[in-house]
């Protein structure tokens, strides 16, 4: 029997899978979603809600968790203390996946890449498909999944606590700053997380870092695979850099930076990553070239909703971090008006006031974390309050002047307010076209 801890979208995908290959499955689930009840009754797959018992734990010849989940609740602590296994729903999955394994991780950046190397990959002979973190769970990739295939997953920290075997063909750490210390003891447990990514790979395969990030490189751990670098400061002798304004891997010029479609210096890590990625899956620099040139970015990363009376509003709602926020900030020249807030997940904010000090004319803040983030911000910028999303927008045309940017950028999870981080985007988005609409009428 395997017990499924977590009935949302990976805990289904799990379940599913294992069923149809005979494996006796029970779910569990602290919540109880009417429509997740639903599918698992659909399928015949028995389960519980509302707690998870312990007793089913104890029957378990493996229990299998959801990222969301945390290892160290009691249920699979003591399963652990009598030798049960306690793996996630991404271990189970590449039991059964085919081909290779493209894994993309890091504290920021990770959907960029993984989707812009997803479209890279695309312009060669092999097969593609996209998933992980992002998208759909592993478990559903399994059956369209060949011996030719190149399977790029997105992989988070939670992700990987919870692998044994998992072993990509070619890791990427893009970077690792502090980012869920609700989550993790200290940073370094956060750092050492991210690097499981590389304890199952061998010789023929590949471990990519990023050369400027402090807590990428050095690599803090032993490597059995080939260590390839990516710098926006350096030569590089087996890796992708900047030389005179081109993006090169290998020494082999690839693109001007100047051809980047995406906004931000961060933004050119992210691309020298992705090319790297390609070129060791055997992709040509005119190909990847071209691939770059017409990647439009994706959803909640930096992505321009429209402007109303001169005024950009732009949809970061992706920064769910400090780091990942200071950045966003970086890559405007123009006067910003942000809005930001959420749940802290134990962040320092202070890092994100330097960023807008100058760049800031008025911070407008939301959810949890409000009083955090002004008390961090003291008097350095004005600073205004909203009780949602809608007023945030609302409050931040009034006060916007003709050539200024509008910033959702919340550093901070969303589930105060939101079902997660693309619930937020949305709703700003449809608060910005409400606003033009009502500037047509």
């Amino acid at each position: 029997m395997v017990v499924v801890v977590g009935m949302a979208r990976s805990g289904l995908a799990v379940s599913r899978l294992l069923t149809a290959r005979g494996v006796a499955v029970f779910a569990t689930d602290s919540g109880s979603n009417p429509m997740m009840i639903h599918e698992f009754d659909r399928l015949g797959i028995p389960h519980e809600v509302g707690g998870h018992a312990v007793q089913r734990f104890r029957g378990a010849d493996e229990i299998v968790v959801s990222p969301g989940v945390p290892l160290e609740i009691e249920p699979l602590a003591e399963a652990r203390t009598r030798g049960v296994p306690v793996v996630g729903e991404m271990e189970v999955a590449a039991r059964y996946l085919r081909g290779d394994i493209v894994a993309i991780t890091g504290s920021n950046g990770k959907t960029t890449t993984t989707s812009l190397v997803g479209k890279i990959l695309e312009r060669g002979k092999r097969p593609v498909q996209v998933g992980g973190n992002i998208g759909i769970a592993v478990s559903e990739m399994v059956e369209s999944s060949t011996e030719e295939t190149i399977n790029v997953l997105e992989v988070s920290s939670f992700q990987l606590d919870a692998i044994e075997a998992f072993r990509p063909h070619v890791g990427v750490v893009l970077n690792v700053t502090p980012d869920h210390m609700d989550r993790y003891p200290d940073f370094e447990a956060y750092r050492a997380s991210k690097f499981r990514l590389f304890s199952n790979q061998e010789s023929e395969d590949f471990a990519v870092v990023n050369g400027d990030d402090a807590g990428s490189f050095p690599v803090p751990v032993p490597l059995q695979s080939k260590l390839c670098v990516f710098s926006q400061r350096r030569k590089v002798a087996r890796g992708a850099a900047v030389e005179d304004g081109q993006l090169s891997v290998r020494g082999r010029p690839v693109l001007g930076i100047d051809e980047i479609p995406l906004r931000g210096k961060h933004n050119i890590d992210n691309v020298l990553a992705a090319l790297l990625v390609g070129d060791i899956c055997g992709l040509g620099a005119a190909e990847m070239a071209e691939a770059v040139r017409c990647f439009p970015g994706v959803e909640h990363r930096l992505e321009s909703v429209g402007s109303i009376d001169g005024v950009e509003f732009v949809n970061d709602s992706k920064a769910t971090n400090v780091d990942a926020a200071v950045k966003a900030v970086e890559s405007f020249v123009e006067s910003l008006i942000v809005i930001a807030g959420g749940i802290a997940k134990g962040a320092d904010f202070s890092a994100l006031v330097d960023a807008m000090e100058g760049r800031v004319r008025n911070a407008i803040l939301i959810g949890e974390a409000s009083d955090q983030i002004a008390s961090a911000i003291g008097a350095r910028i004005p600073t205004s309050r909203a009780e949602s999303i809608e007023q945030a927008v609302a409050s931040a045309r009034a006060m916007a002047l003709d050539g200024d940017v509008v910033l959702l950028v919340p550093a901070c999870a969303s589930f105060d307010m939101f079902d997660d981080y693309e619930d937020r985007g949305r709703r700003f988005k449809d608060a910005v076209r409400s606003q033009a609409g009502m500037r047509e009428q």
